[in-house]
């Protein structure tokens, strides 16, 4: 499994107007074979970006997601706030996730072997 994480550096005046347009998202990925699901965090310290968090299967279904006419779609919609609404650049981070703990269970990529 991998996460992907989109770090979104949004201006103080426009976090409404960014948290409307994920709450009214297109959901055309949650189709997407090989998704697993999408998380949207709000920063708690002023100044610091909003991440998007999707996980995956596997890396190959993400870029999947990214080269298909869906992804597209979806992003266009991106376009819906004005370019100062940001701060600054996207940043986008993959990682795998090597160990994962969920209600008092643990299990490592070693222990599933």
């Amino acid at each position: 499994m991998i996460t992907v994480m989109n770090r979104i550096a949004v201006r103080p005046e426009y976090a409404e107007q960014f948290e409307e347009r994920f709450r009214h998202r297109a959901r055309l990925v949650d189709g997407m074979p090989g998704f697993l699901r999408n998380e949207v965090l709000r920063p708690t310290q002023e100044g610091k970006p909003y991440i998007v968090l999707t996980y995956w299967e596997s890396r190959e279904a993400f870029e999947a997601w990214t080269q298909s006419e869906a992804f597209r779609q979806g992003h266009a919609r991106s376009g819906s706030l004005p370019r100062e609404a940001f701060s600054g650049p996207n940043e986008i981070e993959i990682h795998e996730v090597f160990l994962s703990t969920n209600a008092g269970t643990a299990e490592s990529e070693q222990d599933a072997q």
